[in-house]
């Protein structure tokens, strides 16, 4: 058969009508801005979590071998150094707060999924809302601003204690 030349028969029709999948919500433009915050809340309270983990893994370690040092007559400057170690490392763990930014990000990177969640199931407050979408939009930014806010008072707050201390 030539490029030219069409076929004589058509493709025979299926006996039974294909029941036609239905169609998705189409995603309303804070749908984006949802799925981007869900991941950076997410990543970061991944991050943060590791590190709070690895700096205190190493101060447990360091802070039980130094008995076994003293006991072992080693030069007291090996146990003084992880004493040193063990302060330096909460000093990084205070400044950064790690474990602070663990739980509020994780919590808040939960609380955008449930807003997702309620918003495909059109439950919730989704259920009765006369413009989902928008309701939507607004839940979102304000989970954001008040996760914001909250680690803006944070900061302050530790800004405040360290320049009291010093």
């Amino acid at each position: 058969m030539s490029a030219t030349t069409t076929p004589i028969a058509q493709p025979l029709a299926p006996s039974q009508p294909v029941a036609a999948e239905p169609a998705a919500p189409a995603e309303p433009p804070a749908w984006e801005r949802l799925e981007q915050q869900i991941h950076w809340y997410g990543r970061h309270a991944r991050q943060s979590k590791r590190w709070y983990m690895r700096i205190k893994l190493v101060q447990v370690v360091a802070a039980g071998v130094i008995p076994v040092l003293a006991a072992a007559d080693l030069p007291v400057w090996v146990a003084g150094a992880l004493g040193a170690l063990i302060v330096v490392l909460e000093s990084v763990q205070q400044l950064f707060q790690f474990h602070s930014n663990w739980t509020h990000y994780r919590s808040t990177a939960e609380a955008l999924k449930h807003e997702k969640y309620l918003y495909i199931a059109r439950a919730g407050a989704y259920a009765k809302a006369a413009n989902p979408a928008a309701l939507l939009a607004e839940r979102i930014e304000s989970r954001v601003s008040q996760e914001h806010a909250a680690w803006a008072t944070e900061q302050q707050h530790h800004q405040q204690q360290g320049s009291q201390a010093g």
